[in-house]
C-alpha cells in the first residue's frame, strides 16, 4: 500500500523507539481509545434506531486489524503503538451517512466530535505516559 510522505516519516520514526518504550506506552493508548470510544457511543445514542451503530464501535489494539467495512478507511492493522477507534462492519455499513447526514436525514454527528473533545486529555496522557517509559527506559540502562 502506497502511504503519503507524512506517513512514511512517521512510520520510521515509530520504527526507531526502543520495542522497551512501545510496551511501556500501549496501555495508556488503549486507554485513551477505549475512552473515545466510550464517549462515541454515548454521543451515537440520539441516532438510536437498532443499536447496531452503536455496537459496531470497536476498538483495535496494537498488531491487531480492524474490521472490514469499518469507518474510517476500511480494514487496516494497528501499528504496536497505535490503538484504532472504528465504526461500521460488514452488517453496519452507514456510519458516514449518521454522522455528515445525507439529503433527506440530518447530519448526527458522534464520531469527529468524541475525537475533537478528548483531543487534548489524550495528547497529555500519552506526553506522560511516553516521558515516564522513556525515564524508565534510560534508568534501566
Amino acid at each position: 500500500m502506497a502511504y503519503s510522505p507524512q506517513i512514511q516519516r512517521l512510520m520510521r520514526r515509530l520504527d526507531g523507539i526502543p520495542d522497551a518504550i512501545k510496551q511501556d506506552m500501549q496501555p495508556a493508548v488503549v486507554k485513551s481509545a477505549g475512552e473515545v470510544a466510550d464517549l462515541q457511543r454515548r454521543l451515537a445514542e440520539s441516532s438510536r434506531d437498532t443499536g447496531a451503530l452503536i455496537e459496531s464501535i470497536e476498538v483495535t489494539g496494537p498488531g491487531d486489524s480492524t474490521p472490514p467495512y469499518s469507518q474510517p478507511g476500511g480494514s487496516h492493522t494497528a501499528h504496536e503503538v497505535q490503538a484504532l477507534v472504528t465504526v461500521g462492519n460488514a452488517e453496519v455499513r452507514y456510519p458516514h451517512l449518521v454522522e455528515y447526514g445525507t439529503k433527506d436525514a440530518p447530519a448526527q454527528p458522534f464520531f469527529w466530535p468524541a475525537v475533537r473533545s478528548l483531543q487534548k486529555r489524550i495528547n497529555n496522557r500519552l506526553n506522560r505516559a511516553a516521558r515516564k517509559a522513556i525515564r524508565d527506559f534510560w534508568s534501566n540502562q
